[in-house]
């Protein structure tokens, strides 16, 4: 079989291209490369966790029913039971390793979440939402690789002259290679639909009570594997109207990507938010897990306004609450959430990341700009949207108050969106490093380094850049108290970037 690309295996997950737009590429995930990943995948929990039972679902990627067959024969192969649970959010996976009412220990989603419909990927918990990733994915990588070479040998030795035995052929439609290891007994393999468990579940964790007033929410998945699932959790609550938008499940993503922080695939959604005089309009991505919000007049907000929503919420209940996030999260947010009586913990970004970093901490709320909300306080600790969704729509129904208005006390600042400066994935990681020795070790500039480089130049001005985990690019966000100042920050990058010529910098209008 073809060599596994080692790139694939990323900081929080596996993610490639699965059917390259030219048809001559090779792809970097293929039946017979996730069934080797599923193998190994099985050999290390079974290893690591004592793992037994693990729920597979799959995004509505046109890759993924396929995919998800590879990768569950790999691991019935290596005796691990296995329930296939169809179409799945990413939060409904972690919810499956989570709830005790479920049989199982661990959980994985064939998904890309969000990257274009050319793209897969493999995201996988241990037990409770444990993410499998960093080190232990290049663990799973490296087993990978022992197991694609040990194939190789068997196949080469049964094609030998010496060997006189015709090689047998595997079942019709399987793709299971030799297993070296026959002592191990297959596992085994049923199907169970989850979702209406997890549905009674998130419907728990807010007070139908308090919607006692109408409200209208427009809902677009995108086309993503949200869709099926999100209106029908809202049309639970009291006096709720809720308004479909690409709902229907397309792993093509024929209106837009299934990406909510960008305000370009938001655009169909503020026009039916604005149609239909709605209190709030809510964008999922393409794997559920991502949250992105319009107010009722239209405006996109990014999901750090989201964060601070939550966490004037939640001082009303709990004293000092630890609120973990990433580092492209506003200053002047982090420091709203600090007069509120919250201690606001910085992280790198990553939803596993900022998990752990909840768990480590037995910390009550986090998030990212880009639309992770993970939710600690009479929850599991992950990033769930459908849940983020619910808590928005009761803080409307409680506060009587519109999306719009909800942040009057926020010091007005100017900010950018997240920038992405195409970068190779070889080459992103280096520059990164050499941006932050300048700033930390050339300058005296304030420099937070947890994650790329965080350059602060006043109380309320900064700017960051960091290698993305999951794409090849940089990724970049400023802040500051006046369109020039801001414009005087960006150019103190990009004097630096340029220096990189490997480093698109075609997001940036001179």
């Amino acid at each position: 079989m073809p060599k596994i690309n080692p790139q694939i295996f990323r900081a929080y997950d596996i993610r490639g291209i699965a059917q390259p737009i030219d048809p001559s590429d090779t792809p970097d995930l293929t039946e017979e490369s996730v069934y080797m990943i599923g193998r190994a995948t099985a050999i290390y929990l079974q290893q690591t966790y004592n793992t037994q039972h693990m729920a597979v679902g799959r995004d509505v990627r046109e890759s993924s029913p396929a995919l998800q067959k590879a990768f569950i024969e790999g691991l019935l192969t290596e005796g691990l039971d296995v329930t296939d649970i169809g179409l799945a959010p990413s939060p409904m996976i972690y919810f499956a390793s989570c709830c005790e009412a479920l049989a199982f220990d661990s959980a994985t989603n064939i998904t890309a979440s969000h990257n274009p419909k050319e793209y897969n990927g493999i995201k996988t918990v241990a037990n409770n939402a444990h993410s499998i990733c960093g080190d232990e994915l290049q663990k799973i990588r490296e087993i990978a690789e022992g197991l694609a070479e040990e194939d190789l040998n068997s196949i080469n030795s049964r094609r030998s002259p010496e060997n006189t035995q015709p090689p047998g052929n595997p079942p019709e439609g399987s793709l299971k290679t030799p297993n070296l290891r026959e002592t191990t007994p297959p596992g085994t393999l049923d199907q169970q639909n989850i979702w209406p468990l997890y549905k009674e579940e998130l419907l728990t964790k807010i007070d139908h009570a308090n919607f006692t007033k109408p409200l209208k929410v427009v809902i677009d998945a995108g086309n993503g594997v949200a869709g099926p699932f999100a209106p029908e959790l809202l049309e639970q609550i009291p006096n709720l109207e809720v308004i479909k938008l690409y709902c229907e499940p397309d792993g093509t993503f024929p209106n837009h990507e299934a990406n909510p922080e960008e305000l370009h695939n938001m655009k169909d959604l503020i026009e039916e938010v604005r149609a239909h005089k709605a209190d709030l309009g809510v964008g999922y991505d393409g794997d559920g897990d991502r949250i992105g919000i319009i107010d009722e007049e239209g405006t996109h907000y990014s999901a750090d306004y989201l964060l601070l929503l939550l966490t004037q919420d939640l001082v009303t209940r709990h004293t000092q609450p630890q609120i973990v996030f990433d580092v492209k999260v506003s200053q002047a947010i982090i420091n709203r959430m600090d007069a509120l009586g919250a201690t606001p913990v910085m992280s790198k970004t990553g939803h596993s990341f900022i998990e752990q970093r909840m768990k480590d901490l037995q910390a009550l709320l986090g998030g990212e700009v880009s639309g992770h909300m993970f939710f600690g306080e009479n929850y599991y600790g992950f990033d769930d949207a459908f849940l983020a969704t619910l808590k928005i729509l009761e803080i409307l129904a409680k506060t009587q108050t519109p999306f719009s208005q909800q942040f009057n006390d926020l010091p007005k600042t100017y900010m950018t969106p997240e920038f992405k400066a195409h970068t190779p994935d070889d080459k992103k990681f280096a520059i990164v490093e050499q941006l932050t020795a300048h700033f930390a070790q050339e300058t005296d500039y304030e420099c937070i380094t947890i994650d790329g480089v965080r350059v602060k130049f006043d109380d309320l001005s900064w700017g960051a850049v960091r290698a993305s985990n999951t794409s090849p690019n940089l990724t970049l966000r400023f802040e500051s108290t006046s369109p020039e100042r801001l414009a005087k920050i960006q150019e103190i990058f990009i004097e630096q970037l340029k220096k990189h010529p490997d480093v698109d910098l075609g997001w940036y209008a001179e």
